[in-house]
């Protein structure tokens, strides 16, 4: 039992994304809908994220930090972070208790 292997999973992919925040909404970048999907394939991560709009002025600070994120977890080499705008995003992604916080 004390030899437990650290074993990398998409829940702790998006546990570490939790951490990115948008800066202009203080949410987090999960709980938004911004991560579309998420490949692990050895010690790389795959993540396909979106913004809440093209032209964010953000967008290097966003990306910059879920990469930094995801690198920081055990047995992760290498994070690769694709941005897609297809499907646009929404707010019918947010979740129900963050839209609530936040009028929408």
């Amino acid at each position: 039992m004390g030899n437990k292997k650290s074993t990398l999973s998409k829940e702790k992919v998006e546990r570490s994304l939790k951490n990115v925040m948008d800066p202009e909404l203080g949410v987090n970048i999960v709980d938004l809908g911004l991560v579309y999907g998420i490949d692990i394939e050895g010690g790389t991560v795959n993540v396909r994220m979106t913004l809440t709009f093209p032209g964010c002025p953000l967008v290097h600070q966003i990306i910059g930090d879920a990469k930094q994120r995801v690198e920081s977890i055990p047995g992760v080499k290498k994070a690769n972070i694709e941005l897609v705008w297809d499907p646009p995003w929404t707010s019918d992604r947010v979740k129900k208790e963050i839209k609530d916080k936040l009028g929408l």
